[in-house]
Order: structure tokens, then sequence, then C-alpha cells
């Protein structure tokens, strides 16, 4: 299976469908499912208070830290100009749970599902793959 793995708590914000698109400094051409892997990393406190908008968007969450917490499908991913930025400021919600700038990209995700059974995983940077243990 195709995995992202993402801070916390953008990745829970993801799984409760609050958060719908997912911004990066890169783009990718890979379509498809996707899980999303919430990474062990951990915010510092100070980081807390500077994302206390969006930790307030998570009514009593408890972050799964590497685990594989959701899927869902990469439907697009749009280079960012003014236009679509504009566009994504009218969901206030969405507009500051992501990195919105000109030259940096939207994947735009749909059928997000949490996973009634999270999976531990070790997490890598870009899009990975995981094999089950069989």
């Amino acid at each position: 299976m195709k995995v992202i793995s993402i801070l916390e708590p953008w990745a829970s914000l993801i799984k409760e469908n609050i958060k719908c698109i997912e911004t990066r400094s890169w783009k990718t051409n890979y379509r498809g499912e996707l899980y999303i892997h919430a990474s062990k990393r951990k915010l510092t406190k100070k980081n807390s208070i500077e994302y206390e908008e969006q930790l307030s968007l998570l009514d009593n969450i408890d972050f799964k830290y590497g685990y594989i917490i959701a899927k869902c499908k990469l439907v697009d991913c749009k280079y960012m100009d003014k236009q679509l930025i504009n566009d994504i400021k009218k969901n206030h919600n969405e507009y500051i749970c992501g990195g919105y700038s000109i030259g940096r990209y939207a994947w735009i995700l749909e059928d997000i599902e949490p996973l009634k059974k999270p999976i531990p995983a070790k997490g890598q940077l870009g899009i990975w793959n995981y094999e089950e243990n069989k």
C-alpha cells in the first residue's frame, strides 16, 4: 500500500475529514489509494501554542504517533497559483491547516476513512510502500 507520513495534528485533521488538501513543496504524479501515517515526531510545547487554532479543531483526539490511521484517495495534485489560494481561503478551516503559497502543491484527497484498527509503522519521507507482514 502507498503511504504518506504526516505530522500531527495534520494527520488527524485529515483522518477526521477536516483537512482534505495536503500541501507539499513537491508534486506527485501518483493517483490512487493512499494511507495516512501519523509521524512519530511530536510538536514541541512552543509549536503547540503556534498551532493552537488547528489543535482546537480536534476535540479530545488521542494522537496515534507512529501509526497508519486513515486511508483516502489522492485524486489530484495542483500547482498553487494566486487563484487556487484565493479559492481555498474561502474555507477557513482548510486554509489554516496547510501551507498555502505560490509555487507549492495542493494534494487533493477524497473518500477519507479512519482505519478501525490503526497499523503501527515506521514512517519515511515521500510516498512510501508499506508491506504487511504475513
